[in-house]
Parts: C-alpha cells; sequence; structure tokens
C-alpha cells in the first residue's frame, strides 16, 4: 500500500497519477488524510496528558508526607479523570488506526511514469515481436477439438466431478502438462532462482500482504470454516515468506521460483474467452519472484522480461510483448508486461505471462524490507511473473504445430515428453 508520507508529501500528484489508472482518489485521500490528522491530535493530547499524569502521580506522595491530605485527594480526583480521558484518547486513536489501514488498502499503486495512458487493453502498446507464424493446413482444428481427436484433455469429466473450467488431461496431455512444468522450472533454476514449493492455501494475512485482498475478494476461493483461500497464483504464498522479514542488502536481490496449481473463480468470464483452455478455474504455472533493492527493481523487471521472452523463443511459439497501459494494469502493479502467444487455429493472441514491477507497494504492506549497509531500515520492492501459465501454451503448441499426421514437439520440450509427436 502507499506509505502515508508520499500521499500526504504528494497529495495532489499522487490524485493525478492514480486518474492514469481511472481511479478517482480525490475523496478517499482526502479522507485519509483528514483520519490521520484525528489520530496525530489524539496522539498529542495522550502524550500531554501522560506527561501531566506522571508528575500529579509523584506529587501526591509528596504532598501526603507534607500534611496536605486535601490537596492529595484533589491531585487523586485528577488522575482518575485523565486515565478516564486516556482510555478514551487511547480508544480513538486505535478507531483512527483501524480506519487509515481500511482506507490504504483500498487505493491502489501508483503506475510508474512509463505506463501509457489508455482506458482499457485496446489501448496496450506493443514494444516487441518474434517468431514466426506458422501456416496450417486445410481442416485445422482448435484445441479443444485436438484434445478431443487425440484423448488429451477432457473437458466434459471435469465438468462431472468439479464444474466448467477444471479440465482433465489424459495421456499424453497429461505428460505434456507435466513436462512443461519441469522445462519452466529447470530453466528459472538455470537463471538462479531458487526452487520454492509452497502451500495452495493461504490465510487472510497473506491475501492483504500481497494486494489480492480486498481487492480481489471475490476473485477467489475461500475455505470458509478455516478461513483460507486457494491461492491464484504462486506469488502469494512465496512473496509472503518475506513478510515481516528484515534482509540485509547483500542478500539481495532474493529469487525464487515456484510451481503450483492456481485457482480463480474468473466470475463474469463469458464467450469465445473461455472456450477449452483459454480460461479456466484451476490451471498450472510457473512463476518467479524477486525481492529487490529500489534503485534496481527496473533493470531487475528488464531481466525478468528479457527471461521470459527466451522461454517463449525456446518453444518456437510467434509471441509479442505488451505495456500494458493505466485502464489494464493490475489494482498493485506500478507497471506491468504482458506477454502473448499466437493461436494459429483460433487467429488471436493469447496472454501467457504478466510481468510486473510492484516497487514498494507490497513490501509496505508486508512488511518487507532490508538492512542496508548504512544500517537504516529500508522498503524493498518486490517483482513477480509468470514463467510460464500453462494452459494457452498449451493451447498454442496444440494448434500451432499440428499436422494432418499428428501434432509435432518442440525441439526444446523432447527430452522432457519422451516423445517426439501426438498421433
Amino acid at each position: 500500500m502507499l506509505t502515508l508520507k508520499v500521499i500526504t508529501e504528494n497529495t495532489q500528484d499522487v490524485i493525478n497519477k492514480l486518474a492514469k489508472k481511472h481511479f478517482d482518489a480525490k475523496a478517499i485521500i482526502n479522507e485519509v488524510i483528514e483520519t490521520d490528522k484525528k489520530r496525530k491530535a489524539a496522539q498529542r493530547q495522550l502524550d500531554a496528558n501522560l506527561s501531566e499524569l506522571n508528575g500529579l502521580s509523584k506529587s501526591i506522595g509528596r504532598l501526603m508526607q507534607e500534611g496536605q491530605k486535601e490537596a492529595a485527594e484533589a491531585a487523586r480526583t485528577q488522575v482518575a479523570r485523565m486515565k478516564e480521558s486516556n482510555k478514551q484518547l487511547e480508544a480513538d486513536m486505535k478507531e483512527s488506526e483501524q480506519r487509515l489501514t481500511e482506507l490504504l488498502w483500498q487505493i491502489p499503486n501508483l503506475p510508474a511514469d512509463s505506463v501509457p495512458e489508455g482506458k482499457s487493453a485496446d489501448d496496450n502498446v506493443t514494444e516487441k515481436t518474434g517468431g514466426t507464424m506458422p501456416a496450417l493446413h486445410d481442416g485445422a482444428l482448435p484445441h479443444w477439438e485436438l484434445a478431443k481427436k487425440y484423448d488429451l484433455i477432457d473437458f466434459e469429466l471435469g465438468v462431472k466431478i468439479t464444474g466448467a473450467g477444471f479440465p482433465v488431461y489424459k495421456q499424453k496431455g497429461a505428460q505434456l502438462q507435466r513436462a512443461l512444468i519441469n522445462f519452466f522450472l529447470d530453466n528459472a533454476r538455470e537463471a538462479g532462482y531458487v526452487e520454492i514449493q509452497p502451500p495452495y492455501a493461504v490465510n487472510a494475512d497473506s491475501g492483504y500482504g500481497t494486494g489480492q485482498l480486498p481487492d480481489k475478494e471475490g476473485q477467489m476461493y475461500h475455505v470458509g470454516q478455516d478461513d483460507l483461500y486457494l491461492i491464484p497464483t504462486a506469488e502469494v504464498p512465496v512473496t509472503n515468506l518475506y513478510r515481516d522479514v528484515i534482509l540485509e542488502e547483500k542478500d539481495l536481490p532474493v529469487k525464487n521460483t515456484a510451481y503450483s496449481a492456481c485457482f480463480r473463480r474468473e466470475a463474469g468470464s463469458y464467450g469465445k474467452d473461455v472456450r477449452g483452455l483459454n480460461r479456466l478455474h484451476q490451471f498450472d504455472k510457473v512463476e518467479i519472484v524477486r525481492i529487490e533493492k529500489p534503485e534496481r527493481s527496473y533493470e531487475s523487471l528488464q531481466e525478468m522480461v528479457d527471461y521470459v521472452q527466451t522461454l517463449v523463443e525456446k518453444l518456437a511459439l510467434p509471441w509479442r510483448i505488451l505495456r500494458l497501459s493505466g485502464g489494464d494494469m493490475s489494482f498493485t502493479s506500478a507497471l506491468t508486461f504482458d506477454f502473448e502467444v499466437f493461436s494459429a487455429a483460433q487467429q488471436r493472441w493469447l496472454e501467457v505471462s504478466s510481468v510486473s514491477n510492484f516497487e514498494s507497494y507490497q513490501a509496505n504492506r508486508l512488511k518487507c524490507r532490508y538492512r542496508g549497509e548504512d544500517k537504516k531500515i529500508h522498503l524493498c520492492h518486490t517483482l513477480n511473473g509468470s514463467a510460464l501459465a500453462l494452459p494457452r501454451i498449451v493451447a498454442a503448441l496444440l494448434e500451432n504445430n499440428q499436422t494432418p499426421d499428428g501434432i509435432l514437439i518442440p525441439e526444446a520440450l523432447k527430452p522432457y515428453t519422451g516423445f517426439e509427436r501426438i498421433d
């Protein structure tokens, strides 16, 4: 979340920057400032009362020794009144602090200066493209038909045992999933990321720490009896490893990777966007997470983007990188690059990765800090990226590599699948 210092010292700048995300911040920012003033006024009065109370308490014994019983009793009465007043001041402070936290949770991160203006995905800017567009044979099929033809994925069986958006992978379809997971993890380890195997359920503190709560509460699966949330991405548990942690500057950057299943309600999705593997409620993904010093975070962001580019290149998929506009960015991100691959049978681009810098926004929520060489404590910057999400990668691989005689496996994946084609 944004710090009070940033909001109070740069009020108009904060309001202007949030307008790029199409968030009207004026009312909530004004309430933050007024609530903070109330909190500070209560704190000042409490400090003054405590100082006076200390003096009065000391005077009672002296007055009794001097035989001034009436004055001592008057002092006792005043002490009692002040203690009651202090209880109210403490309650007022607690109420103000709680309200401040609630307000700050509702304010998005500030977009970086390099974020393009725009209202939606239509305003995203294409940064870079690569790969070769495949020329498919006549009668080429979309991936959901290929999955049925070669008995790779059973969408109807998933509906039977769970519901829509929970496919069952079978035979070479299941093997392809496992091959991609291992391929992505091996590449991440070779790039210096330390592998983590996180829990798939987190508590509310973790959800608030990375910003999924309260913003995305309706999109997360909630286990009511235990008050736990199924993770929408491994970003949540992995980044929360560093909640309430003070790292040493020499240990930065922290680079982690994790495979996990991901769970998202995807409320409101419909039409072509949800066909087959295009949008699921449960899917597999390998995530990369970095904890960085502020001055290096944008250099790290570029390194992460370059790394994800190597993955789509190794899979020989047509790809493009988009710089997201203010209207298409997430609540928590300062700058995001999306990777999309081209799905030849569907003739559309499919998002397979988002790589984001959150600057200090998550770190402030998490209290993720580091001790610098100056011995002072500083907020870290956090970054994460999909490397990669499997469903749409699988969709593009099946569609783009289909032939009349079967589906070819990219060279980079053959050591992982143990087979060269699906037929």
